[in-house]
């Protein structure tokens, strides 16, 4: 597919990158090929959302030659027509190693900051924010109340036999009124739709309906992703599409996924329609990265 072969562009080289700074190494990949898959229209989505991206290994040089270290967090809006491609983005980033900017660390990462913001937004053709991560964040944890889905079904009766994903495993029943449900499944893994690598995350679901999703479907379909072959963001907005599918119209809905990091980069994919707490999501993809890599606060 077209999509593919663009971001095949440094996948599969052996590539060094740039000892300096060089924007022409980000690559862009359009959004609409897997959209129209799964019938979400690009010119009317059913959701809103933004994709989230750290890097954990960016690094500069101040005009002294001091190293400077720090975690970005780069976000740009789910309505952009592209993303883009991890192993880019990578090489893109590692161009600042070398790179001498400011004459101390906080000018340093002032004017990286504003230099990916301006090269990522030309890029994606939409608004890029990127930050450097404080590691003062105050400790909120938004998903607290989160259960894990595989405390709702018998482990021992279970069976998980569709590997590729499999929509028509989703069941509901009617329920007298309307109730939020807040879960958690810690073993989604998908695989890399170009370099075909494993990726593995926590994908978190909010919904707030009169139909109950029969927590065993729900599982067995999100274990259906085993050997799909998607980006990110793409499996966020399949799994999104089909609860949306199955859920009433008007239904408050979320999914979001926090991808374990490779390559020193991770994603983290957030879809909601009818719901309000986008910027406690925020925070709380702040903090995971925190948690899970053990960085101090």
């Amino acid at each position: 597919m077209q999509t593919d072969i663009i971001a095949s562009t440094h996948l599969g080289k052996k590539s060094d990158g740039s000892r300096m700074y060089d924007s022409s190494l980000l690559v862009s990949v359009p959004r609409e090929e897997n959209r129209k898959q799964y019938n979400i229209d690009c010119n009317d989505l059913l959701f809103k959302g933004y994709d989230v991206w750290h890097a954990y290994e960016f690094s500069c040089l101040t005009e002294n030659g001091l190293p400077v270290t720090s975690v970005l967090k780069i976000r740009y809006d789910c309505a952009s027509e592209y993303i883009v491609e991890s192993k880019s983005l990578k090489l893109y980033l590692n161009s600042f190693n070398m790179t001498r900017l400011g004459k101390n660390q906080k000018e340093c990462l002032a004017l990286c900051k504003a230099k990916i913001e301006k090269d990522l937004s030309e890029k994606l053709e939409t608004a890029v924010v990127v930050n450097f991560l404080d590691n003062k964040i105050a400790k909120e944890y938004i998903f607290s109340d989160f259960e894990n889905i595989i405390n709702y079904v018998d482990e021992t009766t279970l069976k998980c036999e569709n590997f590729k994903e499999t929509p028509k495993i989703l069941q509901t029943e009617e329920t007298e009124k309307f109730q939020e449900y807040k879960l958690t499944f810690d073993s989604l893994r998908s695989n890399c739709r170009v370099t075909h690598q494993p990726d593995f995350g926590d994908v978190f679901i909010y919904y707030d309906s009169k139909k109950h999703i029969k927590e065993d479907s729900l599982v067995k379909y999100l274990v259906s992703f085993r050997c799909e072959y998607h980006f990110h963001e793409e499996c966020v907005e399949m799994i999104f599409k089909r609860l949306s599918d199955i859920l009433n119209p008007d239904d408050a809905l979320m999914v979001c996924a926090l991808y374990t990091r490779r390559g020193g980069i991770d994603i983290c994919p957030y879809r909601e329609k009818n719901i309000g707490f986008k910027e406690d999501i925020m925070k709380l993809i702040d903090i995971n990265t925190f948690a899970r890599y053990g960085i101090k606060q």
